[in-house]
């Protein structure tokens, strides 16, 4: 396969994973969000409160409303707008409006509001987390944070968060006080939710192993495992024998592997893991 094709085939599967991820959004969204009228931000969340007041679908002002914000986004951005974002908010907003016409939703799917709220609170958290683990968002008031980013010095992110909370607020006045309480849980529990789920997908193992006989080891990092690993050589501070430390970072899996490995293999061999969701170099993620 030349690189050509290499590039085409990783293109498809990043645009089969925005699909994925939209889907799964979308679902939460019109599923659990939408009927519960659980408006915790964004614009799915405006859409909800103009659907309560005008009678209007929810789908249908999502749908309006991120296009309208992707005109503002092509006006003010321009080249600098994502093609991802832009695919993913056409996307999302299309589904929408052809749920609302295939399979309307009158009523909430079951009688527990709580269950509902979790389902209305992960699955879109996770579809985000997938999208800005490759560089996407879903668009809405992701735009406008990048307008204002570009714009002014202002700090977006409590920005945007005092327009949710207003918008959460203002549910207990177009539906009821219950309906504003689990709105204001949603919003309290939606950023831990995606950066729980973030850190969880790129979580790496960091391991630093002190052994007398480093060669099979980084021979079975190098080989079998195709990572890399750093040595450098120590002195036990209590027997002064030379040791020699191994540094290697790697997948969970992969991880699982060596250790079971350095234990067959070198029983006294030291070793300490340690999580790491932020790996930045050659085999991992490069700097954005």
């Amino acid at each position: 396969m030349d690189q050509q094709q290499k590039k085409a085939w990783a293109a498809v599967r990043e645009y089969a994973m925005l699909t994925l991820a939209t889907l799964i959004m979308v679902l939460g969204i019109y599923v659990f969000k939408f009927p519960n009228h659980f408006s915790f931000g964004g614009v799915t969340g405006i859409a909800i409160l103009l659907s309560g007041a005008f009678g209007i679908p929810a789908g249908t002002i999502t749908f309006v409303i991120n296009m309208a914000l992707l005109v503002v986004g092509f006006l003010f951005l321009g080249k600098g707008f994502g093609f991802k974002t832009v695919y993913v908010s056409v996307l999302m907003s299309a589904a929408l409006s052809l749920l609302e016409k295939l399979l309307p939703m009158d009523a909430p799917l079951t009688t527990q509001p709580v269950l509902e709220l979790i389902f209305a609170i992960v699955l879109p958290a996770l579809g985000s987390a997938i999208l800005f683990n490759i560089g996407a968002s879903s668009g809405g008031t992701d735009i406008l944070a990048m307008i204002l980013r570009k714009y002014t010095t202002m700090n977006i992110g409590s920005a945007l968060f005092l327009v949710d909370l207003t918008i959460t607020i203002t549910a207990c006045f177009i539906y009821d006080i219950q309906t504003g309480l689990f709105s204001f849980c949603g919003l309290m529990a939606k950023s831990l939710v995606i950066d729980g789920v973030i850190e969880n997908i790129n979580l790496c193992k960091y391991l630093t192993i002190i052994c007398s006989d480093p060669a099979p080891i980084c021979d079975f990092i190098q080989h079998t495992l195709h990572r890399g690993a750093t040595t450098f050589a120590a002195e036990g501070s209590y027997s002064h024998m030379p040791k020699t430390v191994i540094l290697t970072v790697m997948k969970r899996g992969q991880a699982v592997q060596l250790r079971n490995f350095v234990r067959q293999h070198e029983p006294h061999a030291f070793i300490a893991i340690t999580n790491s969701s932020e790996i930045i170099g050659k085999g991992f993620r490069g700097f954005n």
